[in-house]
């Protein structure tokens, strides 16, 4: 069967669609692209679209990067965009009935752009397959329903008891009661998308949830289902009247939003290799552990890349501040959980919800990576509150110095390619002077006559 026949076919099972948006996750892990009738979304599909390889390097707010040599230095020039193999995927919340199709950047000659962040994450899945090892990748996603109204937030009327949210409920199975039709929404088209959400909970803020998704050994497809997933959520926000924010801290002196990252490797048996029949793993997982130890500063800009998301990274929020691992101790930077030793794993507690999830995952497998190929072993094993560990190296506390960090480390540089590493740098620190030219009305307030 042709493209075109599986289109219709897919048309026909999904419809009515009117159109098609094309693609590409730039590196702030914004969809960015086209709108397209839906009569050539069969060119979509079979690579004859192009866009800018810029794209993939605009700030946060969509402006190009002043003096990319991705821009006017060499002409603004073209990517082929190919299909990942993902879409289309059914779009029901919007005004019109369409269907996005998710596309990645591959230079004029076939080769893989590795700015792109999903060529990024595939170049790393490569390369623990040369080795005969296969991630298991799972993520929990923390976001917050907000009063669409405000212009700052503040927390949802319950669609049940027609009150505003006004206490902390952690766990809370009425506050999800509360909000049954939306969570039935977002589960209903996660399974229309083939992303597999499992639990939810009412997490510690006003109006905080958790959804994980369900581990998978493809970690290119365990990325794309976070990104759609943060889509879906959004959209079905709307769709009830809401609004969802991953914004890492939309609360000052609240919880913020984390996405934590479980991931364990498989070998050609299919064995999982952190396994050694103890509660402490086999010594593949203390290399791995070792490598984002000591990648951990140079790649917390993935986990951290917005202003707002230093907020979060605070001691006593259940967000780490200290480079650190430890057996079932959530203060650490990396958690290793309890259980049955055959789902022995690691938990990479260090991204905010704000993140790129093929940046996080990149940057997560391509430190264990170093550390499994090096040998490392990590430091002792931090037991307690791992905020007042003292010798401890702590997570870079400052946006700046987060960008430093990535642009001068040699971890990262192994795992990341240098025209992303310089694209990205470019990105923030052009966002970096956006925030600094800004007067907030904080600021404004408390100087205005006192000083």
């Amino acid at each position: 069967m042709s493209e075109s026949e599986q289109l219709k076919e897919w048309i026909e099972k999904n419809g009515p669609i009117e159109s098609v948006q094309a693609v590409v996750c730039d590196l702030n892990g914004i969809m960015r692209g086209k709108r397209i009738p839906v009569e050539q979304a069969s060119k979509v599909l079979g690579g004859g679209i192009r866009m800018p390889l810029s794209i993939v390097g605009v700030d946060v707010w969509g402006e190009d990067i002043i003096g990319s040599t991705q821009v006017f230095a060499t002409g603004d020039g073209d990517g082929i965009c190919e299909a990942t193999g993902r879409g289309p995927l059914p779009v029901s919340w919007t005004s019109r009935p369409s269907a996005l199709i998710p596309l990645q950047l591959s230079l004029e000659d076939g080769r893989p752009f590795l700015a792109d962040p999903r060529q990024a994450l595939a170049a790393i899945v490569a390369q623990y397959r040369e080795l005969g090892l296969r991630p298991v990748v799972a993520t929990e996603m923390e976001f917050y329903l907000i009063d669409p109204e405000p212009d700052s937030a503040m927390p949802p009327i319950s669609p049940y008891t027609g009150k505003r949210l006004d206490s902390d409920a952690i766990l809370s199975i009425d506050e999800l009661d509360d909000f049954g039709e939306f969570f039935s929404d977002v589960y209903k088209e996660c399974a229309r998308q083939n992303v597999p959400a499992d639990a939810a909970i009412a997490e510690n803020g006003i109006g905080q949830f958790e959804i994980n998704l369900l581990h998978t050994d493809d970690p290119l497809k365990a990325a794309d289902d976070s990104v759609f997933f943060k889509r879906i959520v959004k959209g079905v926000a709307r769709k009830h009247g809401l609004a969802a924010t991953f914004m890492a801290k939309p609360y000052g002196l609240r919880s913020g939003n984390g996405m934590h990252v479980h991931f364990s490797l498989l070998n050609e048996k299919g064995e999982n290799v952190f396994d050694d029949g103890t509660a402490e793993g086999s010594p593949i997982l203390k290399n791995a552990v070792a490598g984002l130890l000591r990648g951990m500063a140079e790649t917390t800009l993935m986990f951290a890349p917005h202003y707002n998301s230093y907020r979060r990274l605070r001691p006593d929020t259940h967000a780490p501040t200290s480079i650190s691992w430890g057996y079932e101790n959530r203060t650490a930077a990396i958690r290793i959980p309890g259980g049955n030793p055959k789902a022995r794993r690691i938990e990479h507690r260090v991204a905010g919800a704000d993140s790129n999830p093929y940046l996080v995952l990149t940057a997560i497998l391509g430190a264990a990576l170093v550390g499994i190929r090096n040998g490392w072993k990590p430091t002792a094993p931090q037991t307690g509150r791992a905020y007042s560990a003292k010798k401890q190296r702590k997570i870079p506390a400052e946006w700046g110095q987060a960008v430093d960090a990535f642009e001068n480390g040699p971890i990262a540089a192994e795992i990341f390619a240098p025209v992303l590493r310089q694209m990205l740098v470019a990105c923030k620190r052009q966002e970096i002077a956006g925030f600094a030219e800004q007067v907030t009305d904080y600021e404004f307030s408390a100087y205005l006559e006192i000083v």
